[in-house]
């Protein structure tokens, strides 16, 4: 947390917050009656959770975790800086929370369509079909789920080169998906070891995250020849290109 964000001035209104909330009022709002919360107000409170969600989301894909501000997540939602820390608490749990909530979905996606090609393919299982199935649940999100979808694939494109926690945070979200895929890729290339198909997945996910941030860098190189944002044609290279490095990889390392 910023000296900012733990100044006593900021300190107050989050302590308010929390008694009106004891109350059975969020941040703004006259205090309830006692029981369960009427309906209206729980749909308000996941609505105003999702304002702040997607506010962060796309100030932290454009600058990063350091160049953005508890402040400037409130300001961008339209609400209250103690209502940001009322539902989320310091700016780290609050990346969190927008790093999780898409991330099940992909994640859950890819599994889900790796596991049903393999069960569909059975011992004509193939890499280039594997892969396939991998990457597009992610490129299909970011082509047809809207804004939103655009910046969380670049603000994992970003944690993914992070030195400081990006590790982790991949770690934490993405690992237990890609070590289904290379579990089921060590089907197919029997003779690759272990420490094969962790560095052809890392040449992958480097190339993956980067296309999916859609820099305009490609853009630039080719003269316009080949665009960052063509994510169809992006992805059929992709699973070729993939496919043929984890091949040239296999043997590199003993077993």
């Amino acid at each position: 947390m910023s000296k900012l964000d733990a100044s006593p001035a900021a300190v107050r209104p989050i302590a308010a917050a929390r008694r009106k909330a004891a109350a059975g009022a969020l941040p703004g709002q006259v205090p309830a009656r006692r029981g369960r919360p009427p309906k209206t107000q729980a749909k308000a409170a996941g609505e105003t959770r999702d304002l702040i969600l997607d506010a962060a989301e796309d100030l932290f894909s454009k600058h990063g975790f350091y160049g953005v501000t508890i402040r400037e997540v409130a300001r961008e939602a339209g609400v209250d800086t103690a209502l940001v820390h009322y539902y989320f608490g310091a700016k780290r749990d609050l990346f969190d929370a927008v790093f999780l909530r898409r991330a099940e979905v992909w994640n859950d996606d890819r599994v889900a369509a790796i596991d049903r090609y393999a069960e569909a393919a059975g011992p004509d299982m193939t890499l280039e079909g594997l892969l396939e199935a991998f990457l597009r649940p992610p490129f299909e999100w970011s082509l047809k789920g809207g804004p939103g979808w655009k910046h969380y694939a670049a603000l994992v494109a970003q944690t993914n080169a992070n030195p400081t926690f990006g590790g982790e945070t991949m770690a934490r979200y993405f690992d237990p998906a890609i070590r289904r895929l290379i579990e089921l890729i060590a089907v197919v290339l029997p003779d690759a070891s272990e420490v094969d198909l962790y560095w052809g997945y890392h040449n992958l996910s480097g190339a993956l995250t980067l296309t999916l941030g859609e820099t305009g860098r490609l853009d630039r190189l080719s003269g316009g020849l080949a665009r960052s944002g063509d994510l169809e044609t992006a992805g059929d290279y992709m699973v070729r290109f993939a496919a043929a490095g984890f091949r040239a990889v296999v043997g590199m390392s003993p077993r």
